[in-house]
């Protein structure tokens, strides 16, 4: 344990030394990492810190970095048979980042999960088995999610725990899902660009064009990689601007695709038309089955 937290102190004292001293936009107040300048003053610092340890640990990162906004303890992403690798380990590398908080993969039932890619992941437990969460991420993928916007005893799940969150955060079509549940009813959200004003909208959500959008705690992002964005702000409304900005470093986070494209506005009209008919071709008839299901459900005694 306390190798662990000799550690951290080094990747502490890193981000202290190599930070360029540029205010918080955040609403955070001014930390340590702040107010140094230049290396001088750094090293005078660093010869000044103490170890730190498990007893110290809450209050040498407020040193380093302010009070966090909330103490986050319980990270929980959903994952199961279908959804995108990417949403579920974009922002469980990322939010993986808050120190003191347990990070777990949550899977709707015991077993081996497989992603839309044949992935397997071995998640950390059950939904059955988690009662609350500081923060919970909803990912998306496709025949998968769709079937689990149909699945009401998901929805009673996600409203418990919803109940506990600080966040509440969905990634592409995982917003249907949490859409599902009626917690983004009367809300800003946005989800991935494939029928997104009419998804978000049939479960009494206003679309929003943008990467992610943020309305109260809860947190929306537009396609698969838009879940890392979120993911970045999600740290950052929590830690602020220093600690986020050393995430991003540890990460390289500077994206710069070979060519224009990624939404449908930077997208040829040709290469829109066919994959929209892709996904019309995959998603229509899955939809359809599923609302009848609903409606003979709904009929029966």
């Amino acid at each position: 344990m306390k190798k662990k937290y000799k550690y951290l102190s080094l990747l502490l004292l890193s981000l202290v030394v190599f930070s360029c001293g540029e205010k918080d936009t955040t609403g955070h107040n001014d930390t340590m990492v702040d107010s140094i300048v230049d290396e001088a003053e750094a090293s005078r610092v660093i010869d000044s810190l103490p170890e730190i340890t498990e007893e110290n640990h809450d209050s040498m990162m407020d040193m380093f970095f302010g009070k966090p906004k909330y103490r986050v303890r319980s990270i929980g992403i959903l994952v199961y048979n279908g959804c995108n690798i990417l949403d579920v380990m974009g922002p469980r590398y990322i939010l993986g980042q808050i120190m003191g908080a347990k990070t777990r993969l949550v899977a709707l039932e015991p077993g081996v999960v497989k992603t839309t890619s044949g992935i397997q992941i071995i998640p950390d437990t059950v939904k059955d088995s988690v009662d609350k969460l500081d923060i919970l991420v909803i990912p998306g993928g496709f025949r998968g999610t769709i079937k689990n916007v149909y699945d009401e005893q998901l929805h009673e799940w996600i409203r418990k725990i919803d109940k506990t969150t600080f966040y509440t955060a969905s990634v592409c079509t995982g917003g249907w899902v949490l859409g599902a549940t009626g917690l983004l009813k009367g809300r800003k959200a946005t989800t991935n660009w494939y029928n997104a004003e009419e998804m978000m909208e049939k479960y009494g959500a206003e679309f929003v064009k943008k990467r992610y959008v943020q309305d109260g705690k809860y947190w929306t992002a537009a396609g698969v990689t838009a879940g890392m964005d979120m993911s970045l702000a999600i740290l950052n409304d929590i830690l602020g601007k220093d600690y986020t900005q050393g995430v991003m470093l540890d990460m390289e986070y500077d994206p710069h695709p070979p060519i224009k494209g990624g939404t449908p506005d930077k997208t040829g009209i040709v290469m829109r038309y066919m994959m929209k008919s892709m996904y019309d071709a995959g998603v229509e008839p899955l939809i359809d089955s599923l609302e009848t299901a609903k409606k003979l459900r709904m009929e029966l005694p």
